[in-house]
This record gives structure tokens, sequence and C-alpha cells, in this order.
């Protein structure tokens, strides 16, 4: 089975690639394609927060949306170094849930594993999700991995 595993280079699709790895049999995979994909006319960079930060200090040397892609592309795929199944990596340009489902139609993919809520409030109302829209229209099963729970604080009442 191939796996495809997208990336926003948020923290979540990280999280995401490394919850595969806890429940997967690698001898099952027989490939993960890692995939990233930049909007044409995107106004906002593709954010990089879980590659290196010496590589991509704010305001300084940030290079292009397709570098921090790369980026974000690598650190997701080291996840899965020395795991087992051959790992590729994509980047792609077009909207994110449409280019996901191409990648997953394209590898005859098994499952897809993506993060829930990476890019934050204002594109899930904005934009829509790009989780549902690929749990919708996907060809295979979807892995959606939410953030973790943050821990609740005690009030007043509590303590």
């Amino acid at each position: 089975m191939h796996v495809v595993v997208a990336t926003d280079g948020s923290p979540q699709s990280l999280a995401a690639a490394r919850h595969l790895t806890s429940f997967a049999d690698p001898a099952k995979i027989t490939g993960i394609s890692v995939v990233a994909v930049l909007r044409p006319l995107a106004s906002v960079a593709f954010a990089d927060e879980i590659s290196e930060a010496e590589h991509h200090e704010v305001g300084e040397g940030a290079g292009s949306f397709r570098e921090a892609a790369q980026r974000a592309v690598d650190a997701v795929a080291a996840v899965f170094d020395g795991w087992g199944p051959e790992v590729g990596k994509q980047i792609r340009s077009g909207s994110p849930a449409a280019e996901i489902i191409e990648a997953a139609t394209e590898h005859d993919a098994g499952l897809i594993v993506m993060a829930a809520g990476g890019r934050g409030l204002s594109d899930v109302i904005l934009l829509g999700s790009t989780a549902q829209r690929v749990q919708h229209y996907a060809p295979c099963p979807v892995l959606v991995v939410r953030p973790a729970p943050r821990p609740r604080r005690a009030t007043r009442h509590e303590a």
C-alpha cells in the first residue's frame, strides 16, 4: 500500500507523520509520498514551522515559497528515515485539496495522512477545510490527525 502524507509546514503535519509510524506496519507499506502544495497567487508565504530554525529566520534570507515548502517536505520525510518504506517527495502547485487527491490517485494510494487545523481558524472560515475536502473526494481512506488538546488551565473555582 502506498501512503500519501501531506504537509503544510505546520507542527501538526509533522505530528501526523509521526502518528503514522506509531501504529502502521512498515512491512505493509510499499512507499510513502510526502506532498506539499503551493497555492499559485498566494498572498501569504508557505509557512515552514517545522524545519531547523537556522534555515529560515524571520526577515533574514527566508527564500522562496518553494524553498520553504521543500524544507517542510524534507522535515516530514525525515520522520520515515530508517523506518522501512521508500519515501518520495513532491511539491505541487494548485488547490491543496485537489493536489493531495491527485497525488493519491497518481500513486494509487491506499491511505492519505494529513493534519487537521494546521493553518488555523482563518483558513477554515475563509477557505474551507482542506482536510474536509480531501476526506470527501479522496479515492482512498484518509487519516486526519487532530492537534493534541491543550492542557486546561485551572479556574478560580477549581483551585
